[in-house]
Parts: structure tokens; C-alpha cells; sequence
């Protein structure tokens, strides 16, 4: 069988290729268990903490790695061909630290703190922002969770967020909340052990199951005044290329289905035909439509990654293309996933079959930012902005 090529193109690349490629085939044999219980991967993250790969993002100046998004990119893909939910994980924990690293928004202490925490202790953090009532952040609901400023310059926050990925393992939370007496918004950061912390298992769905995107619950907790970030008034948006790290996770889990149904028609006789169903004129058409959406979705987000990188300064015109790569690659994965199950028919939906996690997993991709709904009205109103 013909592999799926790497966009590796360093050798420092190629060596984190072949680490997180090593990752993926152990990771891969637990996957169904993980998926059919609902459980977190633990041992997965032990061995993510022990390939030394937790502060990938973070600056070398800071101690860790300093891998741009290309890098992130290639990683995240790899990973996903043996674990999605894995994968996506690991995504949210090293997609802050690559924001943070650019945008610096914190101050320079708890920056540092908790860069330090990363590289010396493997520390893991995740932002908590959604809420059952107002939804996807992305689309602007105020939160219900509050933060009421306590004499002395400390807060006490009362709330709850679902969606909180990494629940199970996370030493840091990033969440938002509405400022008591105010039309603010803050964002805090805290740790785990504060009293009034509690995760409630929630989770259960058909997709990323073991995600373990549990809710957290916020009970009089009480923070000191530094654990307020920033105001996110105060903040202009700006475009976040770590968000890349979704579609290539779910790029990863097409390539993961693409190469199950390629092995399977290498290999399946039927006695009805002389040869393996490799041969058959449709099932050949099939794989040449995965090979085809794979390859322009592929290019889509690496060359937009690489621009990111090589061209920092013009990061601002890449809005467009970084939410067209999300959209282009979650839909090519779930197109390709549908192909793959078609080539290997109806026993791809035997619940031990890989295939029938590749299809449910892949259906979260649009649930992930930016929605698609979203991507396309920014496009429109690109299209039709006028000069001034």
C-alpha cells in the first residue's frame, strides 16, 4: 500500500514525524478501547509527556521548543492517524501556548510561571469557555459564569462551562466571565487545587469520546486579583493561526480512514471475483476521490501554516484563509471517511471496526471554530467590501 506523504521538509521535521508517527501506532491500539468506554487516555498523555513533546510551542526563550505552526500542523496530523481524540487534545494545550507565545496578553509573570510549570513539570492547560446557554464563544454570548471583585482586589467566581477538553488531567483552567456590576468580560487563569473546583462527567456523546470534554463547575472560588488576565474589551481580535491545529487533526483521521480502506482493498478477494477488489473500476474511482480531497486539503492548510510562519507580519490578511482551511479540511475528512466505508462496505459498521469511530469522530470537526456558517459570511463580506 502507498502511504499518504509527509509535508515534513526539514530534518529537525522529519525526526518529529517519525517520534509522533511512533506515538500514533502505540496510541492506535488502545483507541478502541478508550472510544467505546468513554475513557480518558491516560496512558497516552504519559507517553506524550515522556517524548518531550508539551512544550513544543512554547518560546526557546521560555525553555521550550519554539516549533512554529507548520510544526504544530505536522504533529497534530500524525498524531491523529492513531488517536483523534487524543490528538485534539493535546491541540488545545499547545494551541494556547502558541498563542500566548505571539499575542502576549498576560502579564509576564504568570507567563512565565506557567511556561515554567510546562517544561519543568509537563503541566497541561485548557481554556473553559462555553456555556450551555450562550453557546460557541465565537458567536458572542455574554457568560453566565461570574467574577465579583472581593475588597482587597481578589475574586470570587461562581459558574459552570462545558466542553472542557482535558478535563480529567488539566493543572490550569483559562475561563471567562462576566464582571460583576459591569458590561465586562474577563478572562482568568487558575490553577486545579483551588478550593470550589469540581469536574462533573457529562461527557457522552457519539464523537471524541474520549475527549473527556466534561463540565466544570465553579463554586465560591476564590482567586487572587493577578488571576485576572485581561478585559476582553480591551483586546482587539486578532487572527489565530493555532486554531489550524483542528483541521489537521481531522485531516489525520481521514488519512487514518483513507489507509484502512486502501489496505482493505489491497488485500479483499472475494471468491466472486479473480482478483482483490483493488482491481474493480469503482473501487479504484473511490480511492482516487480520497487521494484527490486528501491532496488539496493537505496543501490548503500546510501552505497557509507556512505562510503564517515565514510572513508574521502580514498575519492579518490570512483571516480568510485560516478559516477556509478549517472548513475545507473538516468537510474533505468527512467526505473521505464516507468514501472509505463505502469501498469496505457494510462491515465498516461493526462497532470494532476503526472505520465507524473515523466517521463519528470527524463529524465533530464542525462543531469546532469557526463554524462553517461563519467562515462563509466572512468570506462574503470580503467579497463585497468596498474601497473606501
Amino acid at each position: 500500500m502507498n502511504e499518504i506523504r509527509s509535508f515534513a521538509r526539514t530534518e529537525e521535521q522529519k525526526h518529529l514525524v517519525t517520534k509522533a508517527s511512533s506515538l500514533a501506532s502505540d496510541f492506535y491500539t488502545r483507541a478502541a478501547h478508550y472510544d467505546q468506554n468513554a475513557a480518558f487516555p491516560f496512558e497516552n498523555f504519559e507517553a506524550l509527556k515522556n517524548a518531550g513533546v508539551m512544550d513544543l510551542t512554547i518560546p526557546k526563550e521560555y525553555g521550550g521548543k519554539g516549533a512554529g505552526l507548520y510544526d504544530f500542523v505536522l504533529l497534530q496530523e500524525t498524531i491523529a492517524q492513531g488517536d483523534g481524540p487524543t490528538a485534539l487534545s493535546l491541540g488545545w494545550h499547545l494551541g494556547i501556548m502558541m498563542n500566548e507565545g505571539s499575542n502576549r496578553s498576560w502579564s509576564e509573570g504568570i507567563y512565565e510561571k506557567v511556561c515554567r510549570d510546562i517544561v519543568q513539570h509537563n503541566k497541561l492547560i485548557n481554556s473553559a469557555h462555553s456555556e450551555r446557554k450562550t453557546g460557541s464563544p465565537a458567536r458572542g454570548g455574554k457568560p453566565e459564569t461570574v467574577a465579583k471583585k472581593l475588597t482587597g482586589g481578589g475574586w470570587q467566581i461562581n459558574g459552570r462551562k462545558n466542553f472542557t477538553s482535558l478535563a480529567p488531567v488539566l493543572d490550569y483552567f483559562i475561563i471567562s466571565a462576566s464582571i460583576e456590576g459591569t458590561e465586562d468580560v474577563g478572562e482568568f487563569l487558575f490553577p486545579r487545587e483551588l478550593k470550589g473546583i469540581s469536574i462533573e462527567e457529562t461527557w457522552n456523546t457519539m464523537s471524541m469520546r474520549a475527549t473527556r470534554s466534561d463540565d466544570l463547575v465553579l463554586s465560591e472560588v476564590i482567586v487572587d486579583r493577578e488571576a485576572l488576565l485581561y478585559i476582553k474589551k480591551q483586546r482587539a481580535p486578532k487572527p489565530q493561526g493555532w486554531l489550524l491545529h483542528i483541521p489537521a487533526c481531522y485531516l489525520g483521521i481521514a488519512i487514518a480512514a483513507r489507509n484502512e480502506a486502501v489496505s482493505f482493498a489491497d488485500s479483499y478477494h472475494p471468491n466472486s471475483l479473480p482478483h482483490p477488489i483493488r482491481e474493480v473500476p469503482k473501487v479504484r474511482e473511490r480511492v482516487a476521490k480520497i487521494d484527490v480531497e486528501l491532496t488539496a486539503a493537505r496543501h490548503l492548510l500546510y501552505s497557509v501554516a507556512r505562510l503564517w510562519d515565514e510572513e508574521p507580519d502580514k498575519r492579518n490578511e490570512l483571516v480568510g484563509e485560516l478559516a477556509t482551511a478549517k472548513l475545507v479540511a473538516t468537510n474533505s475528512a468527512i467526505s473521505i471517511v464516507d468514501e472509505a466505508m463505502r469501498i469496505v462496505g457494510a462491515q465498516s459498521l461493526h462497532a470494532e471496526h476503526p472505520l465507524q469511530r473515523h466517521y463519528r469522530d470527524v463529524r465533530a470537526g464542525l462543531h469546532n471554530p469557526p463554524a462553517d456558517e461563519i467562515t462563509l459570511e466572512m468570506l462574503a463580506k470580503q467579497a463585497f467590501l468596498k474601497e473606501s
